[in-house]
């Protein structure tokens, strides 16, 4: 094999590994909402989940799709957001 073909493997495997890890961080955060939900718990705001998702489904992104990195980065935040809804507000404390 040629070095441009290896390249492109290289490439695709990385990108699909990539891709897998935005899939698994979909999914926990579709599942931490739904056992937020059930819970009876705060789920955080609806505007973050959805937006998270659709940025991970629409083709318009800050980098091109086959690099998705920040979408990634976006479905972390929207999942440290509905975690961080169960934590009470820093400085309410109780005295």
């Amino acid at each position: 094999m040629d070095t441009t073909t290896v390249l492109l493997v290289v490439a695709a495997v990385l990108a699909v590994a990539v891709l897998a890890l935005a899939v698994t961080v979909l999914v926990r955060l579709v599942r931490t909402r739904r056992e937020l939900r059930r819970a009876g718990l705060p789920t955080g705001p609806r505007w973050v989940f959805w937006g998270a998702v659709l940025y991970l489904v629409l083709p318009a992104d800050l980098v091109p799709d086959p690099v998705y990195l920040d979408d990634i980065g976006v479905l972390l935040l929207a999942l440290r957001s509905a975690r961080g809804s169960l934590q009470p507000p820093r400085g309410d404390h109780a005295e």
